[in-house]
């Protein structure tokens, strides 16, 4: 079950970069623009996964080297996550908010500042450090929320 998980976790997120990639920070053509949307969700959907994933991982105590490539995919979409936002690629069902391309800047240090988080746990895990890693968890759920706070729209607002 948990290598299922695990590729799918990292089908979606190297769908998503690619994604990111063909956008290239551009504004998304009507036609792609639902794609944009579609494939960050399934990132995002994907991420939670292997967050709750490693975390009863690092919270039973296993060994913690068995999650060195899901923090390695979890790395990877950190760093395209910007990119998954090109301007115009907002629509009813989307919860990004406006303030992603108002703040771009804020939004860009927020998403990086999630991906040296992403990369320490990735480090961790490669090194069996079970308890770095658990520690390390709890930093990237904070830098993962950190954008949730200011750019995200809270879950009772929600379309759909």
């Amino acid at each position: 079950m948990r290598r299922t998980t695990m590729g799918l976790a990292a089908a979606a997120l190297m769908l998503a970069g690619s994604v990111a990639a063909s956008a290239g920070g551009r504004a998304a053509a009507p036609d792609s623009q639902s794609d944009v949307i579609a494939g960050r969700q399934a990132a995002f959907r994907m991420s939670g996964a292997l967050m709750g994933s490693m975390g009863a991982v690092a919270k039973s105590g296993g060994d913690v080297k068995t999650q060195a490539f899901a923090a390695r995919a979890l790395a990877s979409w950190a760093k395209a996550l910007p990119g998954m936002f090109p301007a115009g690629s907002t629509a009813a069902n989307s919860a990004a908010l406006p303030a992603i391309w108002s703040d771009r800047a804020t939004f860009e240090a927020r998403a990086a500042d999630y991906a040296a988080a992403a990369d320490k746990l990735a480090e961790l895990a490669k090194a069996g450090d079970n308890a770095g890693f658990a520690a390390q968890l709890g930093a990237v759920g904070k830098t993962c929320g950190a954008c949730h706070d200011g750019y995200r729209k809270p879950e009772e607002r929600r379309p759909g």
